[in-house]
């Protein structure tokens, strides 16, 4: 096999490597800048992991580790299927697979008699790979932006979250309360309006037959007057 083709194989791994640490590290970077406003984020992680501690705040009346609780959220994080703790391995991975390759390529070379200075552009990519995964790694600061993105939730849950939590069951029972007095309120303007459609039905009869006792009254005397006449 050419130097090419293990030379080719050896960058390859090692973008790929770069890539995982710089796409872990966006990923951290936008959601520490989300908790800032967990109020009203669009982030989809950051309102999955609100309401799954509303959910186990109400099922438990309460969530005992807060802390716990949040590691187990940024551990369960996933790109597709794959979760990020995942990424973060294969990227060390595959760094050690790009070394491991660029020993089979000088093998193959001092097997078919080459020079050293004919391989020695192994040994170049090989360091200069290993300078450029470390250096990302250093500047990316995984471990870092992990410990803020905790330190965040663990702040808005204990100093916000819990406290609305708490003050939910209040509102609701205010707001049952409100509905209740809306109800009977209710009813009792119904039975205000039936109470006054009945009087009104009576008192209509009764102007009715005193309108009839009039009318008797009026043909009686006329029938008396025709009489008379």
């Amino acid at each position: 096999m050419s130097h090419y083709f293990f030379i080719s194989i050896v960058v390859l791994l090692l973008v790929l490597s770069i890539v995982c640490q710089i796409m872990i590290g966006v990923l951290y970077q936008n959601m520490i800048l989300e908790t800032d406003n967990m109020t009203a984020t669009d982030n989809k992680l950051l309102k999955q992991c609100k309401m799954r501690f509303a959910n186990c705040y109400k099922m438990n009346s309460g969530v005992s580790n807060i802390p716990v609780f949040v590691d187990k959220f940024i551990n369960r994080i996933r790109i597709g299927r794959i979760s990020l703790v995942t990424i973060q391995h294969l990227s060390g991975q595959l760094v050690l697979l790009s070394v491991f390759v660029s020993g089979l390529g000088i093998y193959n070379g001092i097997t078919r008699g080459e020079r050293i200075l004919s391989l020695f552009p192994f040994y170049i990519i090989s360091l200069l790979g290993l300078y450029l995964y470390f250096g990302v790694s250093s500047f990316v600061d995984l471990s870092e932006k992990k410990r803020l993105l905790k330190t965040n939730l663990i702040d808005y849950m204990e100093n916000h979250m819990v406290n609305r939590l708490k003050m939910l069951p209040e509102s609701e029972q205010r707001l049952e309360e409100a509905e209740a007095a809306y109800r009977s309120q209710e009813r009792f303007s119904e039975k205000s309006n039936q109470h006054n459609r009945v009087q009104t039905k009576a008192e209509k009869k009764c102007h009715k037959s005193t309108i009839s006792k009039e009318n008797e009254a009026e043909l009686e005397r006329l029938l008396g007057e025709f009489y008379l006449e």
